[in-house]
C-alpha cells in the first residue's frame, strides 16, 4: 500500500444530513415531568394528600398554569435536541437535553429492525423504530417517525447491513414478502381456552373466594379477593389475545417477518442465522386438535414467539424456513427404565434425538416441549452426574447456546452420555465451520 501524494487532493467525506423525529414527538415527551410527579404521589400517598389539602384552589390553578407550559417546553426541547443520521458506516443518534448522549450503531452489527405502532401512534400516523444490535442488551429506538419514513429507514438500514452501497441502499426499498402463515382469531381464542394456565387462574378465582367465605362469612373479604383474581385471569388471556391477534408470518430476503397486534401493531423480523434454539410446545388439551406453539431463542433479541398456534405440519414447515435444512425428528429415544428410580413417572417424558443438523430433546408428559438446537449454535457441551445418578449409571448432557440458554438431555445411560458429549463437541465444531454466513438478504 502506497501513501497518498501530499499534493493530491483527498476527497472530503460526504456531508451527513441529520434529521429530527416526527413533530408529534414533543406531545409524547411532555408527559415526562407529569410522570415524575405522579410517581412521587404514588410513592408517598399520605404526604401527597396532606399537601393537596393545604393548597387552595388558586394555588392549584397557578400550579397547573406553571406545570403545563413547563411540560410542553420540556417536550419541545427534548425533541429539538434529538437528531439521527445514517452515515457510510453507522446510524448515529444524538439525544439529551441536559446530559448529551450519542449512540454510534455500526450498520454491520444490526441484526433486526422492528416497527412498532401503539394505538395512539396509529391514530397519529406515526411509528416507532427499534434497532436490535448484536451484543447489546437494550434496543435503541427512534420514537416517533412517520409511518412511511419509518418503513423507508428500516429498508435502508437492512440494505446497508446487507452490504449495499450507500448510494443504492435507498433505492433497494423494502424487500418483497410471501405469506407463510396466518393465525385466525377463532383458532387463537380457542387455543387460549384450551390452555392450562387459563383454567388454573379460573379455578383459583373460584376456589379461593369460596374457601374464604366458608372461613369468614365476610362478603367484603370475598369480593376483595375474588375481583383481583378474576381480573388477573381475564387480563392474562385478553392480553395474550390482543398481543397475538392477526398473527402473520411472511418470508422475505431479510428474514421471517412477523406482524401482529389488535391495538398495538408490531412489525418484527426474525434475524437470519441468529436463531439459537427452536421450541415446539404442545399443551395437553391441544393434542386432540394437533396444534402446537413455536417459540424461539434469538441471540441478543427479544423475539420469543414464532407461531402462537398452528397445526403441527404447518408449524414444522415454518420451522424449516427459520432453520434451513432442518427436519423436525419424529422418533426420539427414552432413557433406560432404571431412570424411574431417579425421576418417578416423569422420566417417561424425557426424550432425545441427534440428527445431522440438530440436537433435539423433549421433556414433559402433560405439556410437551421439544427443543431443537442447530449444531452450529452450540457454544459448549457439559456432562453432569449426581451421586444418585452415579449409583444408577445415569448422567445428564447439557448443551449451552449463544442466547444464554441450556438444553438438557436428562437421565441418559452414563456410557451413552460420554459418547454423546464427545460426538456433540465434534459436530458443533464442524457445524460452525460449514454454517452459512449470518448476513441479511443473502438467502
Amino acid at each position: 500500500m502506497t501513501a497518498p501524494d501530499p499534493g493530491e487532493d483527498i476527497p472530503a467525506p460526504a456531508p451527513v444530513t441529520e434529521r429530527r423525529l416526527h413533530p408529534v414527538t414533543p406531545f409524547r415527551r411532555a408527559w415526562a415531568p407529569v410522570a415524575v410527579l405522579a410517581g412521587w404521589a404514588v410513592h408517598d400517598p399520605n404526604a401527597t394528600q396532606a399537601q393537596l389539602a393545604r393548597l387552595t384552589t388558586t394555588a392549584l390553578l397557578l400550579g397547573l398554569a406553571v406545570l403545563v407550559p413547563a411540560a410542553g417546553l420540556y417536550g419541545f426541547l427534548s425533541w429539538w435536541f434529538t437528531h439521527f443520521a445514517v452515515t457510510d458506516t453507522e446510524l448515529r443518534i444524538r439525544t439529551g437535553l441536559l446530559f448529551r448522549r450519542t449512540a454510534h450503531i455500526r450498520l454491520e452489527r444490526i441484526q433486526a429492525v422492528d416497527v412498532s405502532r401503539p394505538l395512539l401512534a396509529r391514530v397519529a400516523g406515526v411509528a416507532k423504530l427499534r434497532i436490535d444490535v448484536v451484543g447489546a442488551d437494550d434496543k435503541d429506538e427512534l420514537a416517533f417517525l412517520g409511518e412511511q419514513e419509518a418503513r423507508a429507514l428500516r429498508a435502508e438500514l437492512l440494505a446497508r447491513a446487507a452490504g449495499f452501497a450507500p448510494e443504492t441502499a435507498r433505492e433497494v426499498g423494502e424487500a418483497p414478502a410471501q405469506e407463510l402463515l396466518h393465525v385466525p382469531p377463532r383458532a387463537l381464542a380457542l387455543s387460549l381456552v384450551l390452555t392450562g394456565a387459563t383454567w388454573v387462574s379460573l379455578c383459583a378465582a373460584l376456589v379461593v373466594p369460596t374457601v374464604l367465605w366458608l372461613a369468614t362469612h365476610n362478603l367484603w373479604t370475598v369480593l376483595a379477593t375474588a375481583l383481583p383474581l378474576f381480573g388477573a385471569a381475564g387480563a392474562s388471556s385478553a392480553g395474550r389475545f390482543a398481543g397475538e391477534f392477526d398473527w402473520t408470518v411472511s418470508e422475505s430476503p431479510d428474514g421471517l417477518r412477523i406482524d401482529h397486534g389488535l391495538l398495538d401493531r408490531t412489525h418484527e423480523t426474525v434475524p437470519p442465522g441468529r436463531v439459537q434454539t427452536v421450541r415446539i410446545v404442545q399443551p395437553l388439551l391441544w393434542r386432540r386438535l394437533g396444534w402446537v406453539r413455536v417459540e424461539l431463542d434469538v441471540a441478543g433479541s427479544a423475539n420469543s414467539v414464532l407461531v402462537p398456534v398452528a397445526p403441527r405440519l404447518v408449524a414444522e414447515s415454518v420451522v424449516a424456513r427459520v432453520l434451513p435444512g432442518v427436519t423436525v425428528p419424529q422418533e426420539l429415544s427414552r432413557p433406560p427404565r432404571r431412570a424411574r428410580w431417579c425421576v418417578p413417572v416423569w422420566w417417561r417424558g424425557h426424550r432425545l434425538a441427534v440428527t445431522g443438523a440438530v440436537f433435539a430433546t423433549r421433556r414433559g408428559l402433560l405439556r410437551r416441549r421439544l427443543s431443537l438446537v442447530p449444531h452450529a449454535k452450540v457454544q459448549s457441551v457439559r456432562l453432569s452426574q449426581g451421586p444418585w445418578q452415579r449409583l444408577w449409571r445415569l448422567a445428564d448432557v447439557h448443551v449451552d447456546t449463544g442466547a444464554g440458554k441450556t438444553v438438557t438431555a436428562r437421565l441418559r445411560d452414563a456410557q451413552e452420555a460420554a459418547r454423546l458429549l464427545h460426538a456433540q463437541a465434534e459436530r458443533s465444531r464442524t457445524g460452525r465451520r460449514d454454517a452459512r454466513p449470518d448476513r441479511w438478504m443473502t438467502g
